[in-house]
């Protein structure tokens, strides 16, 4: 087992994407690295948002970020009074056993913002845990 995780995603308009995490998601930033700055998601969970260099493209498709948390309708809401792209209300899954719904963040990667209903999903340990 890994102690942390962290997925870095590349975009063409760096300021942008930046305040898209930073400002509308509400995420704190971790490090800066000057090129890539690194947003803490979960107490182990991280988000790098990297600008592409000229020899890389951002190329979203094929990646889905889940954010999980028990609060899915609240972040639909606040998402969408920040004018974010989301897909559709939030829905239930049944296949999967989920409630959750889809946003795109301004370099079209899909976000997903998640709620497991299956009790054999493991909860987050309490903090200091």
């Amino acid at each position: 087992m890994f102690d942390q995780q962290v997925t870095f995603l590349y975009t063409v308009n760096y300021a942008r994407s930046i305040a898209f995490y930073r400002e509308v998601l509400g995420l704190p930033l971790v490090l800066d690295q000057g090129a890539c700055q690194i947003f803490r998601v979960s107490r182990d969970g991280f988000l790098g948002i990297c600008e592409c260099g000229p020899s890389s493209s951002a190329t979203p498709d094929g990646i889905i970020v889940t954010l999980v948390c028990d609060d899915v309708d609240g972040w639909y809401r606040r998402l969408k009074a920040k004018g974010a792209a989301i897909d559709a209300p939030p829905s239930e899954n049944v296949k999967f056993n989920i409630y959750h719904f889809f946003l795109r963040d301004p370099d079209g990667y899909k976000l997903e913002i998640q709620c497991f209903q299956d009790p054999a999903w493991p909860r987050p340990a309490p903090d200091g845990a």
